[in-house]
């Protein structure tokens, strides 16, 4: 008997339901919260794409898309080091929104809008330039020609 068939149906079900749904609901808030949300759209998608034929066919496009813009965004050294950039930036807003520096004087709004969410917000700002690291990494290793095609 092999591990997967101890697994009742009904629970691998319900399992699916719940991190699929999940992962969509996160995924959408995060489009306009900090995080990622296209990754974790995604996600939720290939996790319900396990149980629906409707998320296959949803996440097939969007999979297809995702790689072309990897492929694409190490093909020269200036759009790896741009991109780079930007996650660094991405994280030293998050650093900063976590330490919560004092309100300055330029700010039009009451103080209590002033970086709101702390550590939470900075944490998510960091988690999502960890995992952008770790996909310019992998589009590099699986994108980039190497030295010796050339």
């Amino acid at each position: 008997m092999m591990k997967a068939d101890r697994v009742h149906p009904w629970i691998r079900r319900v399992a699916i339901e719940v991190a699929g749904w999940t992962l969509v609901v996160l995924g959408i808030a995060a489009l306009v919260l900090p995080g990622p949300g296209l990754l974790m759209l995604a996600a939720g998608l290939a996790v319900l794409s396990l149980r629906y034929v409707w998320a296959d066919r949803l996440l097939h496009p969007i999979k297809a898309r995702a790689l072309e813009a990897a492929a694409l965004g190490v093909q020269t050294w200036p759009r790896i080091l741009l991109s780079m950039l930007g996650v660094l930036l991405v994280m030293t807003v998050g650093v900063v929104w976590g330490l919560q520096p004092p309100v300055p004087g330029w700010w039009p709004l009451e103080d209590r809008w002033w970086l709101p969410g702390g550590w939470v917000t900075g944490g998510t700002m960091i988690g999502s330039g960890i995992i952008a690291i770790s996909l310019i990494v992998y589009s590099y290793r699986r994108f980039r020609p190497s030295r010796l095609a050339r």
